[in-house]
């Protein structure tokens, strides 16, 4: 009988409790996996992330990865697939993702100004001053697969009886909202339609000038971007990264500058439900099978 002393007890026990943590759910994720939709250049969603992302490591005690994505699509089927995490998603992504995956995502958290999102219709062209003078006009939206830039404006251009498909002489993609905003002011397109957030960003760093290029219309607020995440998720590592994003605080120098790249005034949790308004209006448009 091999006998043990206290010191030597003590020793082994706490060798076998690190090992099991180890091989436990909550040790078993060394590298989050992180992604955004495409609806701005690659770069400057790394930029954006960057400051978030050393701050995640921090909070989570693990290596934070952002990967761009080529297309809207590529960032649902990365979360669903398990090639991602944590993903970025519109409103509608997040809608698609969801569907596609039986309920499976969740809806982690939202920027406040996420709850009553708009989008902007913006032209250089004088005679067009209401969605009404869009009819027999050449028009751009962002991606397909956007909330901001494509369902939620269609929905409204619907309720305004202008049919994007029927009425507009020509209806482009340009598959990010700041190149909606180069289409128009390069005079690719007579108008076209973003999200707000982008285009304040590019009138206040000066990249498009407001008066060639004017807003002409903006939409109602509607639910729209949420960090999502997998329902898999080890509950540990899903409630580190909630707390994380609701804890940081404008007033903090170091919070203050990620929340200015994520242009945000704070985060607060969201939930499914939110966006049954944005399921709802793409089946309508028929974008959501």
């Amino acid at each position: 009988m091999i006998r043990f002393s206290v010191s030597q007890f003590r020793a082994l026990m706490a060798a076998a409790l690190a090992t099991l943590a180890m091989s436990s759910p909550v040790h078993a994720q060394q590298v989050l996996r992180v992604s955004a939709i495409p609806d701005e250049a690659p770069t400057e969603l790394q930029r954006k992330f960057k400051p978030l992302g050393n701050y995640l490591e921090q909070k989570l005690g693990m290596k934070v990865e952002f990967t761009p994505v080529t297309d809207y699509a590529a960032s649902v089927e990365g979360l669903i697939n398990n090639k991602l995490d944590m993903v970025w998603f519109g409103g509608f992504t997040f809608v698609q993702a969801n569907v596609r995956s039986g309920g499976k995502i969740i809806p982690l958290v939202q920027r406040e100004e996420d709850e009553k999102f708009k989008s902007v219709f913006i032209t250089t062209d004088k005679s067009i001053t209401k969605l009404g003078d869009l009819k027999g006009k050449n028009f751009s939206f962002g991606s397909e697969s956007s909330t901001s830039g494509h369902l939620m404006p269609r929905s409204y251009l619907l309720a305004a009886k202008i049919n994007p498909d029927t009425d507009m002489k020509r209806v482009a993609f340009s598959g990010a909202h700041d190149a909606t905003v180069a289409a128009v002011s390069g005079g690719k397109v007579d108008a076209g339609v973003l999200n707000i957030s982008v285009w304040e960003k590019l009138v206040a760093t000066g990249k498009v000038n407001p008066q060639q290029v004017r807003v002409f219309y903006t939409t109602p607020g509607y639910y729209d971007y949420n960090w999502s995440v997998r329902s898999d998720m080890n509950p540990v590592v899903r409630k580190k990264l909630s707390d994380a994003f609701l804890a940081l605080d404008a007033n903090n120098p170091q919070d203050k500058e990620i929340l200015e790249l994520q242009r945000a005034t704070r985060f607060i949790p969201t939930k499914a439900e939110n966006y049954a308004a944005i399921e709802t209006a793409a089946r309508n448009a028929g974008l959501l099978k």
